[in-house]
């Protein structure tokens, strides 16, 4: 396990290296597994652990398998930082990635390097720094969490509810964004959403488009 800090303005790298995935988000105060293979990205992991371990993860504009060194990005990213490290055999790595704050790309860096690095700027999302102690008030998600839970269950998505029932507001809602069942222009638009406000009504918003059919069992277990 990787010593991890709180992160603060000054702190923040002005460039980064970034890992295009398709319809796959992370958001500030969330974490994920990643199986890191591709020689390039086997590259990034490297150069990052040798340096301040931050990686930006990023959606294609499109889900068609192309050349990620020429694929249109979408602009607004997450900052993660590598908080677990583990090399496995194969020359294959292990990590596990916390998000930290958004950010928009100003413009990619030309270099020889195999992998894709972006100016960054973290100014309009600089709030994703401050710690939200507001405990999760269950009438406020009632009905996200009611057609979240449907929805999820008739993709086979298996969520652990009352866990998240357990955690904060904000940790609950960002959770449900980044592991729904969404598409990915409906994630893209959770992890451009301003606020935490703006993002459960987008929640709902998105929701509403699926039909009844969708939601095998729209009652509470």
């Amino acid at each position: 396990m990787l010593y991890s800090k709180k992160m603060k303005k000054e702190d923040l790298p002005k460039k980064i290296a970034v890992f295009p995935l398709s319809n796959f988000i992370i958001f500030p105060n969330t974490s994920v597994p990643l199986n890191i293979f591709e020689p390039r990205y086997v590259d990034m992991v490297n150069d990052s652990m040798n340096n301040d371990k931050f990686i930006g993860m990023i959606q294609p504009r499109s889900s068609k398998n192309i050349n990620d060194k020429i694929i249109d990005l979408h602009q607004i990213g997450c900052l993660g930082k590598i908080t677990n490290f583990k090399e496995i055999k194969g020359g294959r790595f292990l990590i596990e990635l916390k998000g930290l704050i958004r950010f928009k790309t100003i413009k990619e860096i030309g270099s020889n390097k195999k992998y894709r690095e972006f100016e960054v700027n973290f100014e309009e999302y600089l709030d994703d720094l401050t710690e939200k102690n507001e405990k999760i008030k269950f009438t406020d998600l009632e009905l996200i969490f009611k057609n979240l839970k449907s929805l999820f269950e008739k993709r086979g998505f298996i969520i652990n509810w009352k866990a998240l029932e357990k955690q904060n507001l904000n940790e609950t809602i960002n959770a449900l964004a980044m592991a729904s069942p969404f598409s990915l222009e409906e994630k893209q638009v959770l992890l451009e959403s301003k606020d935490l406000a703006t993002r459960k009504t987008k929640i709902s918003e998105i929701l509403s488009t699926y039909t009844y059919d969708d939601f095998n069992n729209t009652t509470i277990q």
